[in-house]
């Protein structure tokens, strides 16, 4: 009777205890998303600012959220995978500021070393996030890569530095800490779609500049084997232009704006026997960085202008082959960023390789490709690439990527095509 007494009393208290446990950390998920509604509200309300009231970008938001809509049967199993899956360990923690976190994609065959790819996501510098690359990052793991989705710290939360150094330090965290995770340190490739192709690249050149100067626990160019850049832009003097008339307005990628606060203060002067009362006004300037830093930061920030300054010095020769794949009918970011970028580094000795895919849009090799299932040629080139590029004999197309089932109807897919507002 006693020995039953202290069954029944411990899982009282063992079921006393999980319900605690589960109490404390359902609070901490509602303290948690209540800072992040916080943050994002005021981010947003900030952003405002920036944008004024323009139709460009109002009928582009209004677009991208019947462009999702019409894509969300394939968002909604590919986000089942991101959050229930074994396979991803999500919000990997590698820096002290916000949005330092990254995702881990890992492939269900876990025998040998793992060739890896860091991913930086897109998102016009404004709206990039981690989860973006959830769809590259299934795709990828299913071909027997682990696949690091970082994320780093959008506008106006950070800028430009901001975010190729919060890319620069999730590099090295994964380089640094990958092999726990079964990640071959000798076959480390770096990729970036968009916005993210641009802040890699800007982040590559830069160590390759300062090859000479690197600091203990960070990492070089040379451990990079291979870059791809999708869809990126790498030269922002020519592409300003072009960028206002999308949308993405001069006053917030370009100019920093200038603020003032304005406060009263009594000062009290005794003149004999009287008291003066002065009345001063004094004014609190404030200045409020561009995504771009500037006009004068443009030219630091372009990667084509940068490998062909002398200032590279022979940094040059520390960066790995340059892989760029672009489509013909890329309106968000024409083709011919990718093409000049690539005759910019052949002229420099760099070995690059450049692919264009006709008649391909912005959002067609990232998205609708994918979720058309089957076996995508953007896909397919980079497996191709890695495999070319590791000594691997040549193979066809079934060795290369295996084929995925379709996420999405075609109807809806050509209808999202149309409304993109990429």
């Amino acid at each position: 009777m006693k020995t039953q007494t202290r069954k029944r009393l411990g899982r009282e208290i063992s079921i006393r205890s999980f319900c605690a446990e589960r109490q404390q950390s359902f609070g901490r998920e509602v303290r948690h998303a209540a800072a992040e509604t916080y943050l994002i509200t005021r981010l947003s309300f900030e952003l405002l600012r920036y944008l004024g009231v323009g139709y460009r970008w109002i009928t582009k938001f209004l677009a991208l959220g019947c462009y999702a809509m019409l894509l969300m049967p394939g968002f909604l199993q590919v986000a089942y995978y991101y959050f229930f899956s074994s396979q991803v360990r999500r919000s990997i923690v590698y820096g002290d500021q916000p949005r330092n976190r990254l995702d881990l994609y890992l492939p269900i065959n876990n025998d040998g070393l793992k060739p890896v790819v860091i991913f930086i996501t897109g998102g016009a510098w404004i709206i990039g996030y981690k989860a973006w690359g959830s769809l590259l990052g299934l795709q990828l793991a299913e071909n027997d890569f682990i696949v690091a989705c970082v994320d780093y710290r959008n506008f106006p939360q950070g800028t430009i530095s901001d975010m190729v150094k919060d890319a620069s330090q999730g590099i090295s965290f994964v380089l640094n800490n990958i092999a726990e995770y079964g990640g071959d340190l000798n076959r480390i490739y770096l990729m970036g779609q968009s916005a993210g192709a641009h802040i890699a690249a800007c982040a590559l050149v830069e160590k390759a500049a300062h090859a000479s100067a690197e600091r203990e626990n960070s990492w070089s160019a040379s451990q990079i084997k291979a870059y791809f850049g999708i869809s990126g832009g790498y030269n922002l003097c020519k592409l300003v232009d072009h960028f206002h008339a999308r949308g993405l307005y001069r006053s917030i990628f370009l100019r920093c704006l200038i603020s003032s606060t304005w406060s009263y203060k009594h000062y009290f002067l005794s003149t004999y026997c009287s008291v003066i009362f002065q009345l001063v006004k004094l004014t609190s300037v404030k200045y409020h960085c561009s995504i771009m830093e500037g006009e004068e930061s443009l030219r630091r920030f372009s990667p084509e202008i940068v490998v062909q300054d002398h200032g590279l010095n022979n940094g040059v020769n520390s960066l790995p082959p340059i892989i760029l794949l672009h489509g013909s009918e890329d309106v968000s970011i024409p083709s011919d960023a990718s093409k000049t970028f690539a005759d910019a580094l052949r002229k420099v000795g760099v070995k690059t390789e450049l692919i264009i895919y006709d008649g391909k849009t912005h959002t067609d090799l990232f998205l609708q490709d994918p979720l058309r299932g089957g076996t995508d040629q953007l896909l397919k080139d980079i497996c191709t690439c890695i495999r070319r590029s590791e000594g691997a004999a040549s193979t066809n197309e079934e060795e290369v990527m295996l084929p995925r089932r379709r996420l999405v109807p075609e109807f809806m897919i050509q209808l999202a095509r149309k409304i993109s507002p990429f």
